[in-house]
């Protein structure tokens, strides 16, 4: 090969190589977003909440795997699962972290202050966040407002119910929101007449010793305070409840469509297809800090007619006037 030949290669291959580089360079970094969840990916909890957060992101031009890349760490309720799976999320320096409630959104914060963490716990009560309205450092969202919502959710259950005088309030064990809430319903019961009284629920095993011990306490009703793995236990709580002749309240509609008798709260697949629309602004470039905190605006009673019949109880009008939606 001559001397004019190899120069002509040379600049050949000069030029592919800088066309190749330009083109690369046109192609911008698919965004990664890290998803933390508390519950397992056979739960129905983990599996909707997941799903759930993915509609919202595709409503909004996010499409998974072409635009934007998200990935699952499920704890399966263990806690030190769940800190290892923030830790692993921040480590890889995912440009989101989007932690399902308030136990992942604090083993997010403990494994970063600098990625953005978008979550559906962020209240003031639990610390995360330093208020609403100017969240700072790295974490935003939406509050659930649970603490300012047992009060109305206890009234409503005994405008229901009206000959109730004594709660069992079923809970997990050592979870410091629960204490909290526990404490809103006390003081809400004191104004309404009635007693409360914690019941610890850990795992599935203790319901039916917890409810017996609930029926001898003279217990004439229950509330459920809402916790991924208490949800994952609705059908045997509505059963039980239902052998022991309780009606019940909870925070959560699926706890009504799984037998229990009343709840009112935020809806939850809306609640968690709004977290991507926080995650939207960040990938574009907003910072959390200059974020406020939603407060949800809309709330749902709905009442399970059925479970009512079966425990031989008829909802006055009031309350059936005020339902969003009746289960029959």
């Amino acid at each position: 090969m001559n001397g004019r030949l190899l120069t002509l290669v040379a600049a050949i291959f000069v030029v592919a190589g800088a066309a190749s580089g330009a083109v690369a360079q046109q192609v911008p970094r698919m965004p990664r977003v890290g998803l933390l969840l508390q519950g397992s990916p056979e739960t129905v909890v983990g599996r909707l909440a997941g799903g759930e957060f993915r509609e919202g992101m595709r409503s909004l031009g996010w499409i998974e795997g072409s635009t934007v890349a998200i990935e699952d760490r499920f704890a399966k309720g263990d806690p030190a699962r769940l800190a290892a799976n923030a830790a692993e999320l921040a480590a890889d320096k995912v440009d989101v972290i989007v932690a399902i409630g308030v136990l992942p959104a604090r083993a997010a914060r403990q494994a970063t202050s600098t990625i953005p963490i978008v979550t559906s716990g962020a209240d003031p009560h639990d610390g995360l966040v330093a208020s609403l309205a100017h969240p700072g450092g790295n974490i935003t969202g939406l509050s659930v407002m649970w603490p300012d919502l047992v009060a109305k959710q206890l009234q409503l259950f005994m405008e229901a119910v009206p000959r109730v005088s004594k709660i069992g309030v079923v809970l997990q064990p050592n979870y410091s929101p629960h204490a909290q809430l526990m404490t809103e319903l006390e003081r809400a019961a004191a104004v309404l007449g009635v007693s409360v009284f914690p019941v610890d629920v850990g795992t599935a095993r203790d319901l039916p010793p917890r409810f017996d011990e609930m029926t001898k306490a003279g217990a004439d009703a229950y509330f459920v305070l809402s916790e991924p793995r208490t949800t994952e236990m609705r059908d045997d709580i509505a059963a039980l409840a239902l052998r022991h002749r309780l009606p019940g309240a909870a925070q959560d509609r699926r706890y009504v469509e799984a037998g229990v008798l009343l709840c009112y709260g935020v809806n939850f697949p809306a609640f968690h297809r709004r977290l991507a629309v926080y995650v939207d602004k960040i990938l574009k470039g907003a910072k959390p800090a200059d974020l406020p905190v939603e407060q949800p605006t809309t709330f749902e009673l709905v009442l399970n007619l059925k479970t009512a019949k079966a425990l031989g109880l008829t909802i006055p009008p009031s309350i059936l006037n005020l339902a969003d939606e009746v289960i029959e």
